[in-house]
């Protein structure tokens, strides 16, 4: 191929690079509109009376924009529904946390600290993964009536923490043992404790791993349904539960359904996009090992 030729193969190169770069940019648009569809119809049917849900589509409130009301969300919270709300807060905020800190903990013993049995041990851990929650239901409630907690918001965070600290200690040791060997003997070297290499070296690095952490773990506690029918009463029952016995005792009630459901969805939704650059880093961890 002559000089001349290669110098305009080059331009041709670029101009198709960046026609499919903006090709596949409106592609990604044109999905990620698709996919939030169901919650911009969730939003507008939770923001309309339910007479007009009942007698057109959520749709014709683009040409009808005086149907948007927040009367469903102020009956909402008169209904008592505030409780869960908060009730959900308690439960997936201690369970998330816990489990970032003692799986964390636990990872790190498992990557840089040698002790009898430590790969025996964390077999045991692996495997713990693909025990399925169903078994544990009834076992663990017989206990929790033992010990006076079953009903409790207490019995069901640590029901989240036992079944999510399997996740977290193969996330995360993953993640902890593509750490640099040298750093670590480096500080070792200068006298610092295992405890202070961990708050101060290890747990700063591995942010991407704990918020993907995080997020898995915080999605599967706040969208939970099944510990929470198993262990909590009413007094502690979250959203979910709340909302299935709605749907059990008022199988069409949409106004009180659409907001619950919306209100449920919005906080998880908030959390992914504040952590989604740290999402595939964390889902990356340890994946070359």
């Amino acid at each position: 191929m002559s000089h001349s030729a290669a110098s305009f193969g080059r331009p041709r190169v670029r101009v198709m690079d960046r026609v499919g770069s903006g090709l596949l940019q409106v592609v990604l648009v044109l999905v990620a509109l698709f996919w939030l569809i169901p919650t911009l119809g969730l939003l507008v049917v939770s923001l309309r009376a339910e007479q007009d849900n009942n007698s057109s589509g959520w749709w014709t409130f683009f040409s009808k924009p005086a149907q948007i009301t927040f009367d469903n969300y102020s009956n909402l919270l008169a209904s008592g529904f505030s409780s869960s709300f908060w009730n959900t807060i308690l439960i997936t905020v201690p369970a998330t946390l816990l489990v970032i800190g003692i799986g964390a903990m636990a990872a790190y013993a498992f990557a840089w600290i040698d002790f009898p049995g430590r790969d025996a041990l964390f077999l045991v851990v692996v495997a713990l993964l693909v025990v399925p929650v169903q078994i544990a239901l009834i076992p663990i409630a017989k206990l929790y009536g033992a010990l006076g907690i079953f009903g409790s918001v207490a019995g069901v965070v640590l029901f989240h923490v036992a079944f999510g600290l399997p996740f977290a200690i193969f996330l995360l040791r993953n993640f902890f043992t593509g750490i640099p060997r040298e750093l670590m003997e480096a500080a070792r070297m200068d006298g610092s404790p295992e405890w202070k290499i961990f708050a101060t070296i290890v747990f700063p690095l591995a942010k991407p791993a704990i918020a993907s952490l995080g997020i898995f773990q915080f999605l599967w506690v706040w969208n939970d349904l099944l510990v929470a029918l198993v262990f909590a009463d009413t007094g502690s029952q979250p959203m979910t539960k709340a909302l299935q016995s709605q749907m059990r005792q008022f199988g069409t009630n949409v106004d009180i359904l659409a907001p619950g459901a919306f209100l449920s969805l919005i906080i998880p939704l908030i959390l992914f996009f504040a952590f989604q650059r740290y999402f595939v880093q964390g889902l990356l961890a340890g994946s070359v090992k």
